[in-house]
Order: C-alpha cells, then structure tokens, then sequence
C-alpha cells in the first residue's frame, strides 16, 4: 500500500527550522539535518539523539520549539564523554570544551595564526599552503601554482603569399 501524507505531515517537511543560527530543511531526518551545524559532526548528532532520547530518524520539522530548545541548549553545553568534544586540552585554558560555529571557525583561525607567528612547521607550511601532516607533495597539492606554460607552438608566418585551397 501507497500511505498517503497528510497535510500536517507535509507542512512540517516544508518548514524550515533554525537550530543555533543554521536553517536547516524540515524535510532532513534529525540525525542527517543536526551535522549542517558547523561543529556537530555524526557521532555528536547521534549522541544528542540518544541522550535526549529522540528518534533519529524523525524529520526535522516534526520538532516542537521546546525540542529544539533542548537540543540546541544540549549542543551549547553537551555532557558527552571527553572523545566526542572537539576542542580537548584547551592551549589557553586546559579544559575540555565543544565549540560549534563562529567560535569553532574563530578559535581555529586563531590557533592558525598562533602556529604562524611562533614560527613552528606547522605554522610555515599553513603559510605557505602546503599540507603539514606528512603527505607527498610532488603530484598534489598543486592548487595554489601557477599553471606550468608547457611548449609555445610556433606560429606559421607566410610572407606575401595567400594559401587558397
């Protein structure tokens, strides 16, 4: 049998959500639509689910805004274990943490320019666009050179004469 969706259920694939200042589509189960956030990866989106006990594969627009209110109250400040966070051992604080979008992107950039400025490998390779964790760079990695010329062909110069066929 063909199960017919009622307009409820349709109205609410439609919806778009706002989860931590990401809109993500109604449509998207809740497992799949929590890792549009930026710093909530699969393992952090099925954990939420199976802490706060929703099914996964809910869609998106089905949540109430009490849901989501826990859920992005849950993401600010989750109590998963340590191997889940992504910003273990903090270099300024020495906490274990979970960033999630500006910060995430803003703490990243500023590790970056720390690494430049210090002068480390990692920070010379960042500036100078290389990859610094050990890979082969003779046929990779090639995105930031200019395109090599090649052989120039030589043009035909024909004095006075016209060619006709």
């Amino acid at each position: 049998m063909v199960e017919q969706k009622t307009d409820l259920e349709k109205k609410q694939e439609e919806r778009v959500v706002r989860i931590l200042s990401k809109d993500i589509e109604g449509g998207m189960t809740i497992y799949s639509g929590l890792t549009k956030i930026k710093g909530v990866s699969w393992a952090v989106s099925n954990a939420v689910c199976k802490v706060l006990k929703i099914d996964k594969k809910r869609k998106i627009g089905s949540l109430t805004i009490d849901e989501i209110k826990t859920i992005s109250d849950f993401i600010k400040n989750p109590k998963l274990p340590v191997y889940l966070l992504n910003r273990r051992k903090d270099f300024e604080t020495g906490e274990n943490k979970h960033l999630q979008g500006s910060d995430l992107e803003l703490r990243k950039e500023f590790d970056i320019k720390r690494l430049k400025k210090i002068k480390s490998y990692r920070g010379l390779r960042h500036a100078s666009g290389l990859p610094m964790r050990g890979q082969r760079t003779r046929s990779h990695f090639r995105i930031n050179r200019r395109k090599s010329s090649g052989i120039k062909k030589k043009e035909k110069k024909v004095e006075g004469r016209k060619f006709e066929k």
